[in-house]
C-alpha cells in the first residue's frame, strides 16, 4: 500500500466557455469513491437536463492509480471528449476528482479536432482555478503503556505529527493514536527504545 500523501480538489470549480455557438460548463469535484463520482455526474445531469451532453471523467484513489479511472463520451464522436478529459486530470497529480464537463449545441459542428480541443481545454482551464489540499493516510495505534512514560509517548507524537484521539486512564493507561502510515516503523522503534521495550503498540485497523 502507497502510505505518501497525496493531493485532492478542496473545493468545486466552475468554468464554462463559449465555443462556435456551443457551451461548455465544465465542473471539477472531490469524489473519494466510485459511488460519489456517480451521484455527482447523476447531479449534474439534473441540473443540466435540457444539455444534450455530459461527458466525464474520473480518477477515484491516487492520481497515479489507473486502475481507478473512467471516462465517458456520452453521446459525442468516441475518443472526442471523456479521453480528453481523462488526459487532463491524468496529468494533473490531483487524486480522487471527477470532471463533467456539460455541452449545450449551438447547431455548428465543431469537427472531431474541435471537439477535442474543447473538452480538453476546458477541463483544463478548470483545473487552473483549482485549489487543492494534502490527503494524508493515516492508521490507529493503541499504545498500552504505564503512567511514568506518558511524557515519552506525548513527545513522540509531536515529533512524528501524531495525534491522540481517545485515552483511558484507569490503572494503566490505554491510549489510540492516529499516525500518518509512512511513519509507523519510525515510531514503534521509537516507542518500544524509550520505553525499553515496556510500551506495547497494536495496530488497529490492519493497513501496515
Amino acid at each position: 500500500m502507497n502510505d505518501k500523501p497525496f493531493l485532492i480538489p478542496k473545493e468545486l470549480i466552475f468554468y464554462q466557455e463559449e465555443i462556435k455557438k456551443s457551451l461548455f460548463i465544465t465542473q471539477l469535484k472531490h469524489t473519494p469513491s466510485n459511488a460519489e463520482a456517480k451521484a455527482f455526474i447523476d447531479q449534474v445531469k439534473i441540473q443540466h437536463a435540457a444539455a444534450r451532453h455530459h461527458c466525464w471523467g474520473v480518477v477515484v484513489g491516487r492520481p497515479e492509480d489507473s486502475m481507478k479511472w473512467g471516462f465517458s463520451d456520452d453521446g459525442e464522436p468516441s475518443g472526442t471528449a471523456g479521453k480528453p478529459i481523462l488526459a487532463q486530470l491524468a496529468g494533473s497529480g490531483v487524486g480522487e476528482m471527477t470532471a463533467v464537463v456539460t455541452r449545450y449545441s449551438g447547431g455548428i459542428k465543431l469537427g472531431t479536432g474541435g471537439l477535442v480541443r474543447a473538452y480538453g481545454g476546458g477541463v483544463q482551464k478548470a483545473l487552473k482555478l483549482l485549489q487543492t489540499i494534502e490527503k494524508k493516510i493515516t492508521t490507529k495505534l493503541l499504545l498500552e503503556l504505564d503512567y511514568g512514560f506518558v511524557a515519552i509517548v506525548q513527545s513522540l507524537l509531536c515529533q512524528f505529527e501524531a495525534q491522540e484521539v481517545e485515552a483511558d486512564y484507569s490503572q494503566q493507561v490505554k491510549m489510540v493514536v492516529d499516525i500518518e502510515l509512512r511513519y509507523v516503523n519510525d515510531f514503534t522503534r521509537s516507542v518500544i527504545n524509550k520505553s525499553g521495550a515496556r510500551i506495547l503498540v497494536t495496530p488497529l485497523d490492519g493497513k501496515q
